[in-house]
């Protein structure tokens, strides 16, 4: 039967490449082979990994990267059979624990409470330059960004091969959220959208973002809001906050037919221009025709230029690519235009425009004080403010 995917187009390689062994009886019976495998407990950030390879957010993957193809994504920005690709999906481990491994034997993947999550086919053991990592990826080694400090306390041995999924990591309080790209694109075609914009975000939405989301929908069908929930820097707002943040906007300010809330269970690489690239493949996955690009998208201090992750876009074949970004400034209230703007459209000075640090949002939130309507909407603001207070 022919996938009917009409104008929202195939998954990244043209299928879904879903690792969950989703066979009952052949997933009972890995399930206690893995029991007696040696394992290899992983990291919260490797957990989020496992959980995309799970639902096919990470196709055409199969599991975790080999040498080849972690060189070509390094040095090309694609995998070795040309699909464009940005960012390594690897396994490191230190040597000792690589030693403890033999090629073509299964290790089974635990989370770090002990949950066996997945059986890895160990297809390949190889080494890495971690500078040559870091400057390809995050075009820094500075210790001060938070993915090369993490890259350089990891081991120094990738493992690479096929990931079989046999347990899927729970969500929590977002469980209702949770949507595979199976299922979004089953909504999508139920609401008859044929036109689908995605929203990437790990901060609560403040009006200058349900701005640029606004004027995407007016070209697109729906909006798939996709919030990241995996790991983030440990001065980023919890993302339990943030959904209930979400939540409350949504509620209030969009049309509830024309908007999707799910969850991506990604963890944060702060790989900005590269970051950009992967989380619009991400979303292609999920069902989205088109991808917002914010200033700055995925960037941290001041490791990129403003419009670094716009310009990557250019290094690529949109045939190939297959998701349409959408390119969008800083966006603020003015007081002399009387409504939200951005440089691209209003012409007054820096003094009639409503922007707050994040300094002085946080001192107001602090205090119990709602900023101003021009900045947050104030529902969005009182979640924030019994979120300070450990309400």
């Amino acid at each position: 039967m022919k996938q009917a995917v009409f104008a929202r187009g195939l998954p990244h390689g043209g299928k879904l490449a879903k690792n969950f062994v989703s066979d009952e009886k052949r997933r009972k019976a890995l399930q206690q082979k893995a029991g007696w495998m040696p394992a290899l407990t992983v990291p919260d950030r490797i957990v989020s990994d496992i959980e995309m390879l799970a639902s096919g957010a990470l196709s055409p993957l199969a599991g975790f990267m080999g040498k080849k193809q972690l060189l070509s994504v390094l040095k090309t920005m694609h995998l070795p059979d040309g699909l464009p690709w940005t960012i390594p999906i690897v396994l490191p481990v230190d040597g000792p624990t690589a030693d403890s491994f033999k090629t073509g034997r299964p290790v089974a993947l635990k989370s770090e409470n002990g949950r066996i999550l997945a059986v890895l086919d160990v297809e390949e053991k190889y080494p890495y330059d971690k500078d040559t990592y870091a400057e390809s990826v995050y075009r820094t080694k500075s210790a001060e960004h938070p993915a090369v400090q993490i890259l350089m306390e990891q081991g120094e041995i990738f493992l690479g091969g096929r990931v079989r999924v046999i347990d899927r990591y729970p969500y929590g309080n977002f469980e209702a959220y949770r949507l595979d790209p199976e299922e979004t694109r089953r909504r999508f075609l139920e609401r008859g959208w044929k036109r689908i914009v995605g929203f990437q975000t790990r901060n609560p939405v403040h009006r200058a973002h349900e701005f640029i989301q606004k004027c995407a929908m007016e070209i697109v069908d729906g909006l798939l809001l996709h919030p990241l929930v995996g790991e983030t820097k440990s001065d980023d707002i919890p993302a339990d906050v943030r959904m209930r943040c979400y939540v409350a906007l949504l509620e209030n300010y969009y049309p509830k037919d024309r908007v999707l809330l799910s969850v991506n269970p990604a963890a944060m690489r702060y790989a900005g221009p590269r970051e950009a690239i992967f989380h619009a493949i991400v979303r292609k996955n999920f069902g989205c025709t088109h991808f917002i690009v914010g200033r700055d998208h995925a960037g941290v201090g001041n490791f990129y230029g403003p419009f670094d992750a716009h310009a990557i876009f250019d290094e690529f074949d949109p045939q190939r690519l297959g998701i349409t970004p959408l390119f969008f400034d800083n966006s603020f209230y003015c007081r002399t235009c009387g409504n939200m703007a951005t440089p691209k459209t209003c012409p007054h000075p820096p003094e009639s425009r409503v922007t707050l640090s994040g300094t002085q949002v946080r001192q107001m939130l602090a205090a119990g004080q709602i900023p101003p309507v021009e900045f947050t909407r104030p529902e969005v603001a009182r979640v924030l403010i019994e979120a300070s207070r450990g309400k």
